[in-house]
């Protein structure tokens, strides 16, 4: 860390430029020509015309800005939304699922990223069931062809809406009248993995018309992509006996996205606009898990030990197990229906009069997801086949990744047992929604008091509701007798499993879901895991610009208030209904309400230092909203089943006040030639309010699980406070040069410094979360009027990925890096082929245990031991695109 003197003098600068600011007038003449008039309009086509674009958005901000630019219409840099994000100084992207899912800013939370559609918020949920569930943005959703730009604003300002401590991304929507009328985009590309070696259809259409006046016009753009993504790897933990095992594992998701956009704009003259825009996102995300438990301690539970060494966790580390002493295994899978969506509709207006603008919106965006239906099918020792096939080998589990070497582990289906039965504590249909409704009303009103020569004004109104329910199955009384199914039709094709790609017989979704279903008599809402979270967010800024000779900015204020209503059941001893699971829950639903507010100042200062430099000060505060899954009033997993120790419910609290965080930037950045750019940024963030979870093991919370083999009220509980905080500061590098030659080459990197007092985390560890210490970009691309090509490598450090939960927990994601490569052919002046290659060198995805032996995480997260391990995959994408 710096110098605690310099972090706050830099943050007390802003109330002495806020104050000097009111009172420049006075010592500049106000400057005639406005910084909007000063920024060149460029036709963005290409490599270089994208970057130029990204760097005039950033040279003439008045605050810490960077975009991404579309090279052309359809054409992002990036197919994935997030990866396009993560080439931007200070930011890094968590992948999930194949596709870049969150995005941290600066070393901060991705829960602290604020996205919005156009400057309002988008509702999302996820299709997991196990998953947190929060505020942040899903990426996956998006396609990129339905993109114009994105925005990242790093510093704070008034007009923005507040919610992103870490920074917040607008991305943005093209409109009819700003193209020609009649533009018509059509794109197909073929996609193909090198592990699911299947070939997907990647379809993209944009058409905009107006007419001849240029007063009407109409968008629609629509996407369409069916891929099917595989996930091999090794995941590793301690089964429900607590004993030392890995679990080759392979999960397969068909994920299905769908999207269409359309917009409306009527400008009759030159003060009136009023538009309309529709956006609709659907995700189908149908996925089989396959999980093999091999023990590598002793044979479950029985004879001598196969390990030779154990970690400080009591964790076996080395096991060989013997040709002689082969030990039988545990095979599942895992069958849900997922999916969900995100439908949002604005309308929009704006009247421009003699020195002001008026402009309000009003919309509601609304998502709906969750697990639709799981089912979970196993195999062990106790059938009449699958007892032949058992483990020989050496696991060596000492180094970041676990290596297996020993038996091949495939089998074929007629190796399964003849019949097998549906787990019946199974069975759960988990639906979500989130919807807001919002309006915003701004004024934008021109002043001569000097140097001060805008002021702006606006109020902001939104009702927010998140809904988290759960059905279980509650089976036929039969249920004993009828659950026996053939294997042969609950398993159709072949599929690899593991790190090793073992060939084992590949599951029927269909088939497990509906051989469940077949076995249930109702579906009965469950009353633990309802949360259903009300907030009523009420907001207003002024912002006063100014601009002088060699000075310009903005400095203002914005108000927030909110009031927040958890209702979901709570623990009241009532006896269960004809769910067993309700045990104890009431069944009338409480709520409990919350409430908070606050003032936050910004100012952003930019000095024209030359005609080519540029220093550039910001200083401000922000917020980020509890995170709904900490606001709901209690839920639980593990209850009923029958394994030991797998209880747990997680108490929320819907009293929790919004982490705050006081934060100033200072940068110096030249611009030089045609579009190119040198710049260096130093950063500091000061957060309080901390929202932490806490775990305590072994807690009596007055429910019974009569499921276990030996009945016991034995829960893990976790819970939600506010508590403390930690300070981020770090320094970002960007260069931007282009060749004359047609070459060209970006390159940044971010230092960043993070910590968080340690007790505030179960896994003892002062990190925050999903933060890395470095990270950096190196993209060089060439392009003349026929051919571009561009390769870029992404690479960040280490990272702390923190979820709630006992089975995911605490898991340090190792250094990771991907080498992408796009090449494009203008074969004609309409007609482009495109070949994008996704992480080229196959990086692994690898995670480990970093906490320490006398944390309170499971042993499987201690002492360096290698959690979860997957298989680095390199996708192809071959697509022509017509642009008329």
């Amino acid at each position: 860390m710096l110098a605690n003197n310099f972090k706050k003098s830099l943050l007390a600068v802003n109330v002495g430029l806020v104050l000097s600011a009111s009172v420049s007038g006075m010592a500049y003449a106000a400057d005639e020509n406005q910084v909007k008039e000063d920024v060149e309009v460029i036709e963005v086509r290409g490599l270089r015309a994208s970057n130029k674009a990204n760097i005039n958005a950033k040279r003439f901000s008045n605050a810490v800005v960077d975009a991404v630019t579309a090279e052309d219409i359809g054409k992002f840099p990036d197919s994935d939304v997030g990866q396009a994000l993560g080439r931007v100084p200070g930011i890094t992207v968590g992948r999930s699922f194949g596709q870049g899912g969150s995005v941290s800013i600066r070393g901060t939370d991705p829960r602290m990223t604020l996205t919005t559609l156009n400057g309002q918020n988008v509702a999302s949920t996820g299709w997991y069931d196990q998953l947190n569930i929060d505020r942040s943005f899903n990426y996956s959703m998006l396609p990129a062809e339905l993109i114009g730009g994105m925005e990242v604003y790093k510093s704070t300002q008034a007009n923005i809406v507040e919610g992103g401590i870490g920074g917040t991304v607008i991305v943005k929507t093209r409109k009819p009248l700003d193209l020609e009328a009649n533009t018509i985009f059509a794109s197909v590309k073929g996609e193909y993995g090198s592990l699911n070696e299947n070939v997907a259809p990647d379809l993209s259409a944009l058409y905009s018309w107006k007419n001849e006046d240029e007063t009407f016009g109409i968008l629609v753009s629509g996407a369409y992509v069916d891929r099917e993504y595989l996930r091999q790897g090794t995941e590793a933990d301690l089964d429900w006996g607590l004993r030392s095992s890995i679990q080759p594992s392979s999960f397969l998701q068909d994920q299905e996205r769908t999207a269409i956009d359309a917009t409306l704009q009527y400008r009759p003259n030159d003060r009136f606009e009023v538009g309309a825009h529709v956006m609709t996102l659907e995700l189908g995300a149908d996925s089989i898990g396959a999980n093999m438990y091999i023990n590598t301690d002793t044979d479950w539970g029985e004879g001598d030990s196969f390990c030779q060494k154990f970690n400080g966790a009591g964790v076996c580390t080395l096991s060989v197990t013997p040709e002689e002493q082969a030990s039988r295994i545990f095979f599942q899978n895992w069958a849900r229906k997922g999916e969900m969506t995100s439908d949002t509709f604005e309308l929009n207006a704006k009247y421009e009069g003699d020195g002001y603008v008026i402009s309000a919106v009003a919309g509601n965006t609304k998502a709906e997801g969750g697990t639709q239906m799981s089912a979970n099918f196993g195999y062990g020792w106790w059938g009449d086949k699958f007892h032949e096939v058992k483990w020989a080998g050496t696991v060596d589990a000492q180094g970041k990744q676990i290596k297996v070497n020993g038996r091949d582990m495939g089998f074929t289906r007629d190796q399964l047992d003849s019949t097998v039965g549906t787990s019946t504590w199974t069975g759960i249909k988990g639906p979500n929604s989130d919807e807001e409704t919002y309006a915003q009303i701004d004024l934008d009103l021109d002043l001569d008091l000097g140097a001060i020569n805008k002021f702006e004004a606006g109020v902001r109104v939104t009702d927010h509701e998140f809904v988290k329910s759960e059905y279980r199955a509650v089976y036929v009384d039969d249920v004993a007798d009828r659950n026996v199914f053939n294997t042969e039709d609950l398993y159709s094709g072949t599929m690899p499993l593991g790190y090793d790609g073992w060939t084992i017989p590949k599951a029927n979704l269909d088939a497990m879901i509906n051989s469940t279903i077949s076995l249930v008599d109702e579906f009965v809402y469950s009353r633990p895991a309802y949360g259903k979270i009300e907030e009523d967010n009420f907001s207003a800024y002024a912002m006063f610009g100014f601009d002088a000779d060699g000075i310009r900015g903005n400095f203002g204020v914005r108000y927030i208030s909110t009031d927040v209503t958890s209702s979901g059941h709570v623990i009241d001893n009532t006896p269960a209904d004809n769910l067993a699971v309700n045990a104890g829950w009431s069944s009338a639903v409480k709520s409990v309400e919350g409430e908070y507010s606050d003032v936050l100042p910004s100012v952003n200062v930019s000095f024209d230092l030359s005609p080519d430099m540029i220093l550039r000060f910001s200083a401000g505060q922000a917020i980020t909203r509890p995170n709904y899954d900490t606001l709901f009033l209690s839920s639980s997993s593990g209850y009923p089943d029958d394994r030991d120790f797998n209880e747990q419910i997680t108490y929320g609290n819907p009293a929790l006040k919004p982490m705050k965080s006081s934060q100033a930037d200072l940068s110096l950045e030249y611009y030089y030639g045609d579009g190119n750019l040198v710049s260096a940024t130093y950063f500091i963030k000061d957060i309080s309010n901390f929202i932490v979870a806490t775990t305590q093991f072994d807690q009596q919370i007055g429910v019974i699980n009569n499921d276990i083999p030996e009945p016991a009220d034995t829960w893990t509980v976790n819970n939600y406070k506010n508590a403390g905080g930690g300070e981020i500061e770090g320094i970002e590098f960007q260069i931007n040069h282009a060749f004359d030659n047609g070459f060209g080459v970006n390159a940044n990197y971010t230092y960043t410094d993070a910590a968080a007092p340690a007790e505030v985390y179960t896994d003892n560890l002062s990190l925050f979360t999903e933060s890395s210490k470095h990270s950096a970009n190196l993209v060089g691309y060439w392009e003349n009027d026929e051919f571009s090509a561009r390769a870029a490598y992404n690479w960040r450090s280490e990272y702390m990925i923190r979820e709630y939960g006992y089975y995911y927990g605490n898991r340090m994601h190792d250094d990771f890096g991907t080498l992408d490569v796009t090449l494009g052919w203008n074969a004609t002046e309409n007609i482009t082929a495109t070949l994008e290659i996704v992480n080229l060198t196959e990086e692994d995805d690898v995670q480990y245990g970093a906490a320490g032996v006398n944390s309170d995480v499971k042993a499987a997260l201690k002492d360096n031991f290698p959690t979860w391990s997957f298989r680095g995959e390199t996708t192809y994408k071959l697509g022509v695109s017509f642009r008329y």
